[in-house]
Order: structure tokens, then C-alpha cells, then sequence
């Protein structure tokens, strides 16, 4: 059966931005949908020691599996990759980055120190990064190319979209259609 699981980013729920409608567009086409509430045990800074075990224990991956990620949702896909035994059938990652954040310091318990790049390779199909050149936490468009120089895949750059969900910055984004798109 087709699966799709839907990670948030830092202090966010299931029902933040666009996750609920696309949960409910994968449900459409067919897909099992998760969209877990992350752990975030220390004051909503995600910490990849709570969330990956979870995911691990909790996810259900095959070679239908889709899995997209924001923001933190996205270095948590990389690891959920580079530690499953399994290709999925696709990956997307929005706003997403592989790297400690220049003045986030919350950035950093998410990451991996590095990432096996060629095993989360090996783990999945197809691979797609949706990136801004205006992203405000800095999940921008040269994080989004250093991320693709590792693993190849579909980079798609916006102009002026910030960071495609974001209360701090007023971008209530409920709708992203581009999204839906890639995955039809």
C-alpha cells in the first residue's frame, strides 16, 4: 500500500501550514497518511537522539513510501534515509538544510555531524528540494544546492516564497500547490 509520512518543522504540529492539505490531497490519491506530532522535548528545539528512534520505531517504510519534510522535518528525512533498509519511492524536502544554520544555534541537535550520503541514495527513488532565495532562517537556496550536490535529485528553486510556512515571519502558506504537483 502507498504510504506518505509528513514531518513538521520546529514547533509546529500536524495542522500547521500546508500539512493538513496535503495530507488530505495524498489521502485523495490514495495514499495511508502519518503526520506524527514530533517529540521536542526541549522547548520546541528538535533533537534528532528523541525524533529519529520515534520515526524509526513508529514508520512504516516500503517501496511506495513518499516522505516529505520541512524545515527540521528535512535533516530528520536524511537520517530516516540513511538508516532504513529499504528504496522508498520518494523524498521531498521543502525548506530544508544539512548543515548548522549561521545564528540558529536550535539548528544543530537535528543534524548528524555527517550524513552517508551515498546510503540515502540508495534508500530512495526519487528525490526533490524545494528551496527560497529568500528563506528568513537561512533554509535558502544555497542550502538546498549543497544538499543536492550530495544526492542529485530534482532542485527547485523559488523566488520569494521565505521559507513556505513560518509564524514568525507571517507566511501562513495553507495551500502549496507546487507540491501538489510533484506529487501527483
Amino acid at each position: 500500500m502507498r504510504n506518505a509520512i509528513i514531518f513538521h518543522g520546529s514547533s509546529e504540529t500536524p495542522s500547521s501550514f500546508w500539512y493538513p492539505s496535503i495530507g488530505k490531497f495524498l489521502e485523495n490519491q490514495g495514499y495511508e497518511v502519518w503526520v506524527p506530532q514530533l517529540p521536542e522535548p526541549n522547548h520546541g528545539i528538535p533533537e534528532l537522539k528523541v525524533q529519529l528512534p520515534f520515526i524509526l520505531e513508529n514508520g512504516k517504510f516500503n517501496e511506495e513510501t513518499t516522505i516529505v519534510g520541512h524545515s527540521a522535518g528535512c535533516p530528520l528525512t536524511l537520517s530516516v534515509l540513511e538508516n532504513i533498509n529499504t528504496k522508498i519511492h520518494r523524498a521531498v524536502l521543502v525548506a530544508g538544510y544539512a548543515r548548522p544554520l549561521r545564528g540558529l544555534p536550535e539548528s544543530e541537535p537535528i543534524l548528524q555531524k555527517e550524513y552517508n550520503w551515498e546510503k540515502i541514495k540508495q534508500n530512495v527513488r526519487d528525490i526533490y528540494f524545494i528551496n527560497s532565495d529568500n528563506d528568513p532562517w537561512k533554509c535558502n537556496d544555497k542550502e538546498g544546492y549543497y544538499i543536492f550536490q550530495h544526492l542529485g535529485g530534482t532542485l527547485i528553486i523559488r523566488h520569494g516564497e521565505g521559507h513556505m510556512g513560518s509564524h514568525k515571519f507571517n507566511q501562513p502558506y495553507s495551500k502549496f500547490p507546487l507540491l501538489e504537483k510533484l506529487l501527483m
